[in-house]
């Protein structure tokens, strides 16, 4: 009985004892003495026996935070504030009801969240994006803890969600950015300017080439946020990479049978087939070239009627027949005399009418060039790429008159393609 009893002394005597180093930490803490109240709650802690003693570990939390506020003390434990969190949800986890927390209204907790925020803000603001997005990924652990534990009615924090997103981004770490964005897309977050996270999505899954998840951020922006013309763009861009030129072709026709007078949209499509139609070599032009090219004619005709400004309509639909006369001329020069035998009657008229085709098709070319010289021309400065839609028609209306044998004119047109810089720069 005696031995029981001894042991039984010894064990209060114990308790008495950590009560007492817990009560010391707490007064130091009281008194602003950190770094002592610091050696008292570490002494309680590492003791096993106080593993499931909420009061110290609820008060190790308070004196870290408090350590963590020091300039000095903390620089010396520069892990305060997450022993401080860890210590805070010990406490939770070995004492469900919390009480002291409760007491406090959790500010122990929100002081961390708040600090974690306060900090991410100033270092986004100085372009410090690293240490950024580490401060705010730790501000949103601890807003998904509190959410966790029904100690917020905020389901999502999404201001901090989408900085966490935006500093991770910035930081070169776009997948985990998109954890970050996925969060708030899924959620279906509306609001001005929030349609950039559907599309920055729709883009990073198309780069990632998953059509799946591509596919459903575009709808979830395009469901959103209906007035925003770029979805269509994403859209075309998957296609675009899926390598079907059928299904890109397709999506154009879809496109301008809702829209007609959709000049851009047409513009593009015509460019699309145009570059899977034409090449400088005719062996490597698919079957349906002339069919294509014809097709191309006639958009860009109406590309710029619909759109009668339109420099770069007026170029390329200049260009499309400037190089369909080329091709003729290039079948011209194919008849020629073989050794020493001179060309036939029938070869010289065949000759004789490709060349007066080719010339024709020049003419039908020269007024798209000359246009852009009566929109640019008489101009003061002007753009790089209207400066280069200039010199491409000055260029071409050159070659065309040197072709046809009016060196008049081909020298005129060279004379502004040389000036151009000088008189519009």
């Amino acid at each position: 009985m005696k031995k029981i009893l001894l042991t039984t002394l010894l064990a209060v005597a114990g308790l008495c004892m950590m009560a007492q180093k817990l009560d010391k930490a707490k007064d130091l803490l009281k008194s602003n003495k950190l770094a002592e109240a610091k050696t008292e709650i570490d002494g309680v802690i590492a003791d096993a026996k106080n593993s499931k003693n909420g009061e110290a570990w609820f008060y190790k939390g308070k004196i870290y935070a408090a350590l963590a506020a020091d300039a000095t003390l903390g620089a010396q434990t520069p892990d305060a504030r997450e022993q401080a969190l860890d210590a805070f949800k010990k406490y939770v986890e070995v004492d469900d009801k919390h009480v002291l927390l409760v007491l406090e209204n959790y500010k122990p907790v929100t002081d961390l969240y708040q600090y974690y925020f306060t900090n991410g803000a100033t270092l986004f603001k100085a372009d410090k994006n690293a240490e950024a997005y580490a401060s705010f990924k730790n501000c949103l652990a601890i807003s998904d803890y509190m959410t966790s534990k029904g100690w917020t009615s905020v389901k999502l924090d999404t201001t901090v969600v989408l900085y966490t997103g935006i500093t991770a981004e910035k930081s070169g770490k776009k997948d985990e950015a998109a954890l970050y964005y996925s969060r708030l897309a899924d959620a279906k977050i509306a609001g001005e300017n929030n349609d950039q996270i559907y599309g920055w999505l729709a883009g990073y899954y198309i780069e990632k080439k998953d059509e799946t998840n591509a596919m459903k951020y575009l709808n979830l922006g395009r469901e959103l946020f209906p007035q925003k013309p770029t979805w269509e763009e994403y859209e075309m861009e998957m296609i675009r990479n899926s390598g079907s030129k059928q299904k890109l072709y397709d999506k154009y026709d879809q496109m301008l049978a809702k829209n007609p007078s959709d000049y851009q949209t047409l513009y593009n499509y015509s460019i699309e087939l145009y570059t899977s139609a034409y090449d400088t070599s005719l062996a490597k032009r698919p079957p349906n070239s002339a069919e294509t090219i014809s097709k191309v004619e006639a958009n860009l005709k109406k590309v710029v009627e619909l759109k009668p400004d339109y420099v770069n309509g007026y170029l390329v639909l200049g260009k499309v027949i400037f190089n369909e006369a080329n091709d003729i001329l290039n079948e011209s020069k194919k008849i020629r005399p073989q050794g020493a035998v001179k060309l036939k009657p029938e070869e010289l008229k065949k000759k004789s009418e490709l060349r007066d085709a080719a010339n024709k098709k020049f003419d039908e070319a020269i007024p798209y060039f000359e246009k852009i010289d009566a929109l640019l021309g008489s101009q003061g400065k002007l753009k790089g790429e209207e400066k280069r839609a200039l010199k491409d028609s000055y260029d071409l209306l050159s070659a065309i008159y040197d072709n046809k044998g009016n060196k008049e004119k081909s020298n005129l047109y060279t004379d502004k393609l040389m000036n151009t810089e000088k008189v519009h720069s």
